[in-house]
């Protein structure tokens, strides 16, 4: 019987992998500097892996999941304020209608904000 290599790669996905007792494992590196994955990242992740389990996979094999779900959360977040602020502006939710009517003005903004998180939903995380 021949002997096996301690580490061999992969032209087709192009991983390295390190032999460890009669198995091949991938021999991933992850980046030094890791980015905050946020609430709209992780919603996300969770949804590849429910509904996309290769791109998921794939992604996460290639070392690129966590910049892609830090710049998919980043966008996200800054389309969640835009939206917010939009819909505010609509419905004259203001410091003022704070200031008046507190109550009034916390019903508005959580009725804004849930909105504001189904249209995200619909157009950033569950694509």
């Amino acid at each position: 019987m021949s002997k096996l290599e301690k580490r061999i790669h992969d032209e087709k996905n192009g991983l390295d992998y390190v032999l460890v007792g009669d198995y091949y494992i991938p021999a991933l590196i992850f980046p030094e500097g890791r980015r905050h994955i946020g609430k709209w990242g992780r919603m996300h992740r969770a949804y590849l892996k429910e509904h996309h389990p290769n791109r998921y996979n794939a992604l996460l094999l290639s070392g690129k999941l966590g910049t892609y779900l830090a710049d998919l959360d980043e966008q996200a977040q800054v389309r969640f304020e835009t939206i917010v602020r939009q819909i505010k502006a609509v419905e004259q939710i203001t410091e003022e209608l704070k200031n008046r009517d507190w109550l009034g003005w916390l019903q508005g903004m959580n009725s804004i904000t849930n909105r504001a998180e189904e249209i995200l939903r619909e157009e950033m995380i569950c694509l």
